[in-house]
């Protein structure tokens, strides 16, 4: 994730102006950075100790050459370098997803058929760099990174052509020990067949969240590297015979990476087909955090000089503050969406409707228009450059528009048609909320930009819909710091306005111990403060807000609420009085499942990403749950509409069952179920219910559960605009819109 710069750190290398720190290591710092023009890359660097080195350079020279012979199928695409710099630099593409180790951490160890096609991927990507003669030599969990398309090798930083050992001192061991061949380990020559073993280790990894010579120190993890077996607990049965050949003390009795391609997989279905849910919703939070993170510059030291000004330059459009890296993903919630440069291809061109014929859209600032995708949609737009990498939250429906948080403003086109209504950039938006009839947005006081400790009171609007300038600002809480990144405009409901909001001053490492907490309700036409209940303190480290999600149903307010030891409870308050009324504890596979819109009807609040259960909003008592009659599946959030939920479960597709009882009405029978997505909530309307399954939209018949049409769509979220009867999609570069019948 991106860490703020240090203010010593230099404002860009060529083209690139630095953004954020990524990492920094014994041979350089890696950087996020972003042209004029909107490209976001990862620039790395050598330190400046060791730039006269010639070796050194000489190094990473032969790194920049690995990487353009992998290309950018199997690993980052090169986008440009100077290795003969005063400070040599490489920049490549943003990979979008973790790191394997980061996501083996996160999400658990793989299921077979995720290893299989992981190790397959990685047999393609090793091959490649084999046939131009050149072994990577330090294969390893933190070096593959894992994208929804298939993983990509990084790092090239002792890569050598095949046979040249001209900077390998003879009898020293150069890699990582616990992924080490035995070859390796004792200095000696590595082949294709020592890149082959630690594949093979980084498999067993994946599989079991271990490597296969244990841990501990350099010394020993090197002596069972070359003399003790691999230890494959853990490893799927089928499995292990595959790996254990591979992890052959002698080189010659390993198979070749054609072999093992073709004894791990079929090269059947797509990639992210066989990842779990899990790991793809950290792909996806991964992906939205280039874009949450505003940049940041660390102060000098007290008594040390801090750097020059950064010379004038064509401005680089920033993504939204690391407050919204914080909201990353809560869609209805907070409508903290689209940032940067390219999100105003959107507003800046003119949509297509029904199948005349298209014409290529002029672009928007700093915007590259794409040619239209071959959709089934009624209209669509343009919402993204091609090189963004940004992971907007859902738009919100409101009135007749969909609006969407633009860069640092507000933007909103006609639901029908497509046609771009407004774009405001007045004021500096964090985040949005709707009743469906009014819009309200979180705005930073003008001219507040972290000038010592200075606090500026907390602001909220509500915008004009027909211009999308600002209504009329509710009066300001000043008790509250308006600037600090972890407030919260948490729903609006009944002409009240929900909010999390932190007394104290600003601080960008999050809850420092002078700040205090408060959840606080405050009438949406006059900003009269309501009341105000005390929350719990946070880890002053802690990357984690208050709430997942909430909505306001009846006089109860609901939340869901992460812990400082990150479990979740589902807490409902009185809208009068705030005052706590039940308070249960969600066992889920993890926060981030959460931050979707809640379900909720009269009587019942309805949870799923797990097991489907409805609690009672009086009292919060269980009314039923889906582990009775059907123990161990796993559902997607739910949906309800007429007294009928409906969610998809994993493996089977679409279920609708009574809202009373949980009782099961119909289960969706089709072959396309199993890819049915769990990450989100179908979509319902008059007479179908929607739901995303691999590049298609599915439309159910609401009575029968039966697939009566598909359509062709690159969103991965969905809401429904009831009043123009239509779905909306957004991702892919595009917000579209398709029938809502």
């Amino acid at each position: 994730m991106p860490f703020p710069l240090t203010h010593d750190d230099p404002h860009g290398f060529g083209p690139y102006r630095l953004l954020a720190r990524l990492g920094s290591g014994g041979m350089g710092t890696v950087y996020l950075g972003r042209s004029a023009g909107g490209r976001t890359v990862a620039v790395k660097t050598m330190h400046a100790r060791i730039a006269a080195d010639a070796e050194f350079r000489t190094r990473f020279r032969l790194e920049s050459d690995a990487a353009r012979v992998i290309g950018g199928r199997y690993g980052a695409q090169v986008v440009d370098a100077d290795p003969l710099a005063e400070t040599p630099w490489l920049a490549t593409e943003y990979v979008l997803g973790p790191p394997l180790d980061e996501a083996v951490e996160r999400c658990g160890p793989l299921p077979e058929p995720a290893v299989r096609a992981l190790g397959a991927a990685l047999c393609g990507a090793l091959g490649q760099l084999h046939r131009s003669d050149v072994v990577h030599r330090d294969l390893k969990p933190s070096n593959i990174m894992i994208t929804a398309h298939g993983p990509k090798v990084i790092d090239f930083g002792i890569a050598r052509a095949i046979g040249d050992d001209h900077l390998t001192r003879t009898g020293s061991a150069v890699g990582t020990p616990a992924f080490m061949s035995p070859e390796q380990a004792t200095g000696e020559e590595h082949t294709p067949a020592g890149d082959v073993f630690a594949l093979a280790g980084v498999l067993v990894f994946a599989a079991t969240g271990r490597g296969p010579f244990g841990a501990g120190q350099p010394a020993d993890l090197l002596y069972r590297v070359r003399h003790a077996e691999p230890d494959l607990t853990g490893v799927p049965a089928a499995l292990a015979p595959v790996l254990a050949r591979c992890l052959a003390k002698d080189p010659s009795h390993r198979p070749t990476t054609s072999q093992l391609a073709a004894e791990l997989h079929d090269g059947r279905g797509e990639f992210a087909d066989h990842l779990p849910d899990a790991l793809l919703a950290r792909i996806a939070e991964r992906a939205d955090e280039v874009w949450r993170f505003v940049p940041q510059r660390r102060p000098a030291p007290e008594g040390e000089p801090a750097r020059p000004p950064e010379p004038a330059t064509r401005p680089v459009a920033a993504g939204p503050s690391r407050r919204a890296l914080l909201l990353a993903g809560a869609a209805t919630v907070l409508g903290v969406g689209a940032a940067g440069a390219g999100t105003w291809a959107w507003l800046g061109t003119r949509a297509s409707r029904g199948p005349g014929p298209y014409r290529t859209p002029p672009p928007g600032p700093s915007a590259a228009p794409l040619p239209r995708k071959k959709l089934d949609s009624l209209w669509q737009r343009q919402a993204q450059d091609p090189g963004d990498v940004m992971m907007p939250a859902a738009p919100l429906a409101v009135g007749d528009l969909v609006a969407l948080a633009v860069g640092s403003g507000t933007g909103a086109v006609d639901a029908r048609s497509g046609e771009v209504r407004w774009l405001s950039t007045q004021g500096h938006t964090w985040q949005l909320a709707s009743d469906g009839e009014r819009l309200y947005r979180m705005t930073e006081a003008s001219g507040a930009r972290r000038r010592g400790h200075r606090t500026w009171p907390l602001s909220v609007s509500t915008v004009d819909l027909a211009t999308g300038k600002e209504d009329r600002t509710l009066p300001g809480l000043p008790e509250f710091n308006g600037i600090l990144y972890e407030n919260q405009l948490l729903c609006a409901a009944d002409g009240v306005l929900y909010l999390a909001a932190g007394h104290g001053d600003e601080d960008m490492d999050a809850f420092p111990p002078g700040q205090s907490w408060h959840l606080l309700a405050v009438a949406a036409d006059s900003g009269r403060k309501l009341w105000s209940q005390p929350l719990p303190r946070r880890p002053r480290k802690s990357l984690r807000l208050y709430f997942l999600a909430a909505t306001a149903v009846g006089n109860r307010l609901v939340l869901l609420q992460e812990t400082n030891e990150g479990t979740v409870r589902v807490v409902a308050r009185d809208t009068r009085t705030g005052d706590v009324r039940w308070d249960q504890p969600l066992d889920v596979a993890g926060p981030d499942f959460l931050r979707v819109p809640l379900t909720t009807d009269a009587q019942h609040l309805y949870l799923g990403s797990g097991r489907l259960q409805a609690l009672r909003l009086s009292d919060g008592r269980q009314v039923w749950n889906s582990g009775t009659g059907r123990p161990g599946r796993v559902y997607g959030p739910p949906a309800v509409k007429d007294g009928v939920l409906y969610a998809v479960e994993k493996g089977l597709g679409l279920v609708a069952l009574d809202a009373g009882s949980g009782k099961t009405r119909w289960t969706e029978r089709s072959e396309d179920g199993v890819k049915a997505a769990v990450t989100d909530r179908p979509v319902v309307g008059p007479g179908h219910v929607y739901t995303k399954g691999s590049t298609l939209l599915r439309a159910a018949d609401r009575s029968t559960g039966r697939i009566t049409r598909v359509y062709r769509t690159t969103g991965d979220r969905f809401i429904a605009h009831e009043r123009s009867k239509m779905v909306i999609a957004l991702g892919g570069h595009f917000l579209a819109a398709f029938p809502l019948q």
